[in-house]
């Protein structure tokens, strides 16, 4: 990403007399990319150890009940907000520039998303005790109680975040992740020490998130300003509550895509196979992490705006995220037993085919997710809809056709092929809608391609069915020295390429500057 923006470093001529104020001059795409890393990271390692400890504080019994409730509250979270986080963050991308305009987007969207969420918040208030009574648990009232706070706080939580992305400040967004994460931790833990029951936990969440939409309220007046707030324009709710509409059909599609597999898998195969499919589908979740912050870097600056879409950093981006995806491909083929037999142990067996088969559905995953994104920001989510729902009835389809001769596997084929079809097509949406040349794309895919194939050859030497200690470390430098020496006598990368983009780090992100 060397070389762009070049214009940052100087500072921005003043406005003309009269004229709006501009908004403050956004990270550039390599910081906003890194701190998007830092907030995939930051996610990630506060949920896994926090959901260890619920695990082994509460039991199966009570971790049962929180999680029941955290379900039903996720889904009122997708629910209230209808696609508004998505859709407010195109049209402030669009009118970055301008902090009355990007004042007044959030403003409208504040509004929309409060009209939206207060209801279904009361409501669950309201109706815990029927909804309890129909699980016929009663431990479960004061969680789902908890989660009407959730319902709030988390909405508001995730649409300020998306807010900082689209102005290009991703470095807030870290900074509010972190400080939700850590204090949802430490009031939980606090919490069930205090009272191991699902409620003490449920209200743990609750107060994370409550503190993190605080915090976000703050930093946006902040970053807008009180004369950007008083003066800020409207009229976007007709429009933004359009584009939202499509952004949750595609939402609520693709939810359906991603629960689809395990359903069929469940009703074909029975509960056993669910474990066997969904354990390594976990394990695979992370693995689409560099997408996301990629996207929270580069999407935004594909928005139709002052400036247009940057599709130079698009290809840039998509090129980084095959090399980045490529290079899991290895591991996936070569070690799944391995990689099965040590995080997941006895009894997962089986896992292992499915872990291996799913290798095509990881290398898309993160291009996926990169590019669904920049489809939302360049406005073209209707084109969307059909996409996510022709994904949803593919893998039923094929999860019905192939889960008798091929069992669990072909579960994973029907991913596979499915998300395919779903992030092919966000492509070829970008190349009809802002232009995005195919034959760069395809040549970076047949080039990284060939490259795992032979890093695949490399591991697979030293065993595929168990490795001692002394495999797993060459193994790895042997097929990483593979991948690497590849990508350069493929010509993917070059060395003054790699000198560049280290030297933009360093320039960027301030840890690594010198002096």
């Amino acid at each position: 990403m060397a070389g762009e923006e070049t214009a940052v470093r100087t500072a921005p001529a003043p406005p003309a007399p009269g004229a709006p104020p501009a908004a403050p001059q956004a990270d550039s795409i390599t910081r906003n990319t890194v701190f998007g890393l830092a907030t995939q990271l930051t996610t990630a390692a506060f949920t896994a150890a926090l959901t260890l400890f619920l695990v082994r504080a509460l039991g199966p019994d009570d971790y049962g009940v929180f999680a029941l409730a955290t379900g039903i509250g996720t889904l009122l979270v997708l629910v209230s907000d209808f696609g508004l986080s998505g859709s407010s963050g195109r049209f402030i991308a669009e009118r970055r520039h301008n902090l009355n305009d990007v004042a007044g987007v959030t403003w409208e969207a504040t509004i929309l998303k409060l009209l939206f969420g207060l209801p279904l918040a009361i409501g669950l208030v309201l109706l815990a005790v029927p909804i309890a009574n129909a699980y016929n648990n009663p431990d479960l009232v004061w969680p789902l109680r908890a989660m009407a706070v959730v319902v709030l706080g988390q909405g508001m939580f995730l649409f300020l975040r998306n807010v900082f992305v689209s102005v290009g400040r991703v470095s807030y967004t870290w900074q509010i992740t972190l400080l939700e994460s850590a204090f949802e931790f430490l009031a939980s833990v606090t919490l069930v020490a205090a009272s191991a029951t699902a409620t003490a936990a449920a209200f743990g969440r609750a107060a994370g998130y409550a503190l993190g939409a605080m915090i976000g309220v703050v930093l946006a007046i902040r970053f807008l300003g009180g004369k950007a707030l008083a003066d800020r324009t409207s009229g976007h709710m007709r429009t933004m509550t359009g584009y939202a509409g499509a952004l949750f059909v595609v939402t609520v599609a693709f939810t359906l895509f991603e629960q689809l597999g395990v359903i069929i898998v469940g009703a074909v195969e029975g509960t056993d196979a669910v474990g066997i499919f969904e354990a390594p589908t976990r394990l695979t979740t992370f693995l689409s992490y560099g997408g996301m912050a990629v996207a929270l870097g580069v999407a935004p600056r594909l928005a139709r705006g002052r400036e247009g879409p940057n599709v130079d950093a698009f290809l840039r981006a998509l090129r980084y995220l095959t090399i980045l995806q490529a290079a899991l491909i290895p591991a996936l083929l070569a070690w799944s037993t391995p990689i099965v037999n040590l995080t997941l142990g006895a009894g997962y067996e089986e896992s292992a085919s499915v872990l291996r088969a799913l290798t095509p559905f990881v290398f898309l995953s993160g291009i996926g997710t990169f590019v669904t994104l920049v489809v939302n920001y360049v406005g073209e989510a209707k084109r969307r809809v059909p996409l996510a729902i022709v994904s949803a009835v593919l893998v039923a389809g094929l999860n019905l056709l192939l889960l008798p001769p091929m069992g669990v596997v072909g579960a994973a084929v029907a991913m596979d092929v499915a998300f395919a079809v779903y992030a092919l097509g966000h492509i070829w949406i970008c190349h009809k809608s802002i232009g995005v040349p195919l034959g760069p794309i395809v040549s970076s895919f047949v080039r990284c391609l060939v490259t795992a194939g032979a890093a695949t050859l490399a591991l697979a030497a030293f065993g595929t069915d168990s490795l001692s200690l002394m495999d797993w470390v060459l193994g790895t430098l042997a097929g990483s020295v593979v991948f690497v020496v590849g990508m350069f006598a493929t010509r993917e990368t070059t060395l003054s390429e790699v000198r560049d983009l280290w030297h933009e780090v360093r320039w960027r992100i301030p840890l690594f500057r010198k002096g």
